[in-house]
């Protein structure tokens, strides 16, 4: 009996992707589209909307890039206080953690000690901060210490909610397995639960590196001493009406927000998204 004849290869099947620019284009282009309509829109209302007398509200792209960028005095300014903010920020999220990370850990290895700690956790990010600017600054003073606590205090409840979340993920199986093999409590909290933990804290450390950000500036802004971070930039900038400096600052803040967001996912990514999926570069590109 004959059977029908065997397809051969044609050399069209899919095969993945090496590299080059085509890959970068598919990234790129749909972000650079939505800046491009952003500036646009940034142009027609300046110029279509506001009247000429009302334009210092709004100022156009080129007039920021001008007076906020290439002025040599204004950028070194920025730069300044950039780095200032950034110092906060790196400062601000070590502590918060190291203080996070340490709540979750010890909550995940008992349910009294989780039910004790979690709603302090819950309280720390529902106490409006703006309501304890006043109260840091009479504590701990108007410098580096209070605007560093603005930070600890923003950025800790993601780290402690994802890192928990994490630790207490791990298949009940694989708990029997190293209690076939008499593991204490910390052989298995090192070996099995924080291993297993490592995609929840970085999605955590992601999340908390913008409010750590966002902490920063809000610090700087309200006790406004000390070396000019952006938030002190913000408020000189809007209290003389510099428009187009106040539009650079903001631009460099969220620039600064970007940037500490994308860094952790990079981390994140090299570090376990060769067996998360979650983390994967393959599901980052579909």
């Amino acid at each position: 009996m004959s059977g029908a004849p065997a397809l051969e290869p044609t050399g069209a099947e899919e095969r993945p992707s090496k590299g080059g620019i085509g890959p970068f284009l598919r990234m790129a282009a749909p972000p650079t589209l939505v800046a491009l309509l952003i500036v646009l829109a940034w142009y027609g209302v300046t110029y279509f909307v506001l009247e000429p007398d009302r334009r210092f509200l709004l100022p156009p792209p080129h007039g920021v890039i001008l007076q906020g960028f290439l002025d040599g005095g204004v950028l070194t300014e920025i730069l300044g206080g950039l780095y200032q903010t950034a110092l906060v920020a790196v400062y601000g999220l070590a502590i918060a953690f190291a203080l996070g990370f340490s709540m979750a850990l010890v909550m995940s290895q008992a349910k009294w000690i989780e039910r004790s700690l979690y709603p302090w956790a819950v309280v720390s990010q529902t106490v409006p901060i703006l309501a304890l600017v006043p109260l840091l600054g009479f504590w701990f003073g108007f410098g580096l210490m209070s605007r560093v606590t603005v930070c600890v205090i923003i950025s800790l409840f993601p780290i402690v909610i994802n890192s928990l979340t994490g630790l207490q993920s791990v298949e009940p199986k694989l708990h029997d397995l190293l209690t076939l093999h008499d593991a204490g409590r910390w052989t298995r909290a090192l070996k099995l639960q924080i291993p297993a933990a490592l995609p929840h804290i970085f999605t955590g450390l992601r999340t908390s590196a913008g409010l750590s950000v966002i902490g920063a500036i809000v610090g700087d802004f309200f006790f406004g001493r000390g070396r000019p971070g952006i938030g002190i930039l913000l408020d000189r900038y809007s209290r003389r009406l510099r428009s187009e400096e106040l539009l650079a600052a903001v631009i460099v803040a969220c620039l600064l927000g970007v940037a500490a967001f994308w860094i952790f996912g990079v981390i994140g990514r090299r570090s376990v998204g060769h067996w998360d999926p979650s983390w994967s570069d393959k599901r980052q590109k579909r």
